[in-house]
């Protein structure tokens, strides 16, 4: 039986809002009260926020104000940070399970879903995880993007494509003003993209853009956004989604309003193209020239055949938006073609044939992108989190959870240090933040975000360093 009468000790990996709002869900529950809840969050980034910090485009401030709310669960003095951390390398399951009642697992998505068509593997083919790490300062990506290409084709027509597409379009100066950092804005000043292609393989009703991050596309004052009217088409199965969501019906009539406006003149060209089906990349000499999509019509059900009609673009780089995939995780089972681990509610789900809780890893759990697959808004994963605690609240309860051998708090702390591995703290994002917000002080901007790991650390934990 797991000891009762102290506070519950938990490990969670990964520091991003899914992981955050895993220690929210506990530091609310009654066991918060007593016996008391003690949290140590992993991360293997110098900073926390995960997605927000490395994954939202810099022009997106609002989105970006979400850290507010996570700050207030992160400066409750239950929950500590413990970043620059790697699992798998630094530390794995078997030494958590020494000094914790339970782990979670909130390790997010950051590689990009692969698609198979000729020519994607060609010079100019790139993944958006890629470039969205790039634009967002990551420290484990290269510092230079090649942006040489006029004409650029995005694929994919969710949030994610429409921020490329939109980062591509605009110039290096609009974005000067928001965190990006130096090397950012000089590869952004000399981008010669002027033309952005968008490609969506359904049509407007089974666009997955959410109505504002649309409509911001359109706030520049240097792209053009162009909608072709023979793309607003649809049969009732698309007539029935904008009838059953609110949000569909803004997209659409967004794209309609838009179609059939008069172009305008300002200098960049972003074109949302409805109805064609990436099926080639054409290369010369090993580098992008152009891209052949299959013209697709509606069925009536609101999904798409292909029509055997195919349209060449010249565009020499290719961005694929197709979706994030999460990696897999060192003693966890694994779905590779999900992209999940296998669970049951936020439980581990270690053998599907077993019965009752003999089917579960024991005291393992996940929340977020890694439980349920890249998809949903940020927000979407509260649920997840509330969901996964109270599995794990409800196994405590039935004395399911671990017996570790030393559950204080200096444990951890002590098999760090002995390892040597440096790591950053709560503590220590204050001063790197401060020290961001002081870079951007100087060029009268809120902040400029740090790239190397290193001078993170540094920032973060100067006496360490």
């Amino acid at each position: 039986m797991t000891d009762q009468t102290r506070p519950l000790r938990v490990a969670i990996v990964g520091a991003g809002p899914a992981g955050i709002y895993a220690a929210d869900a506990l530091m609310k529950s009654d066991t918060a009260q007593d016996p008391g809840v003690s949290i140590d969050l992993f991360e293997r980034m110098p900073a926390p926020f995960g997605l927000i910090r490395y994954g939202v485009a810099p022009d997106h401030p609002r989105i970006k104000g979400i850290i507010t709310a996570l700050h207030k669960v992160l400066d409750k003095p239950q929950i500590r940070l413990l970043g620059n951390l790697d699992y798998g390398s630094d530390f794995n399951l078997d030494d958590l399970q020494r000094f914790y009642d339970a782990v979670i697992f909130s390790t997010g998505a950051n590689a990009d879903r692969a698609l198979n068509i000729p020519g994607i593997d060609l010079d100019g083919s790139y993944g958006a995880a890629d470039f969205v790490s790039w634009y967002d300062g990551h420290p484990d990506v290269p510092r230079t993007w090649p942006l040489e290409a006029e004409k650029v084709a995005v694929l994919g027509v969710g949030n994610v494509a429409l921020d490329v597409a939109r980062v591509l379009a605009k110039t290096g100066d609009e974005l000067l003003p928001t965190e990006i950092p130096p090397n950012v804005y000089e590869g952004l000043k000399n981008n010669k993209a002027v033309e952005v292609h968008v490609f969506g393989r359904r049509g407007p009703a089974q666009a997955k853009f959410t109505p504002l991050e649309l409509r911001e596309l359109d706030h520049s004052p240097t792209i053009e956004v162009i909608v072709d009217p023979e793309d607003i088409d649809y049969d009732e199965g698309s007539e029935q989604a904008r009838r059953n969501s609110k949000q569909v019906d803004m997209v659409a009539n967004t794209l309609q309003d838009w179609a059939i406006r008069d172009v305008g003149n300002r200098p960049h060209k972003l074109f949302l193209h409805f109805f064609e089906s990436p099926h080639e990349i054409l290369g010369e000499d090993g580098k992008v020239v152009g891209l052949r999509t299959e013209r697709t019509e509606l069925d009536g059900t609101g999904n798409v055949r292909g029509t055997g009609k195919f349209n060449d673009w010249e565009v020499q780089a290719v961005y694929r938006a197709v979706g994030y995939l999460s990696q897999n995780i060192a003693k966890l089972p694994f779905d590779e073609q999900a992209g999940t681990v296998p669970n049951e509610a936020g439980r581990v789900l270690a053998d599907e044939n077993a019965e009752g809780h003999d089917r579960f890893m024991p005291y393992t759990y996940v929340t977020g992108w890694i439980k349920r697959g890249p998809v949903g808004l940020i927000g979407h994963t509260k649920g997840d989190a509330n969901e996964t605690v109270a599995n794990l609240l409800e196994d405590r309860a039935a004395g399911r959870l671990n017996t570790p051998e030393d559950p204080s708090e200096d444990a951890i702390v002590k098999f760090l240090e002995d390892k040597q591995l440096p790591y950053t703290t709560w503590q220590g994002w204050y001063r790197l933040d401060a020290h961001e917000r002081s870079l951007g002080e100087a060029e009268g901007r809120e902040r400029v975000k740090v790239v190397e790991r290193e001078d993170m650390f540094r920032a973060s934990e100067p006496h360490k360093a």
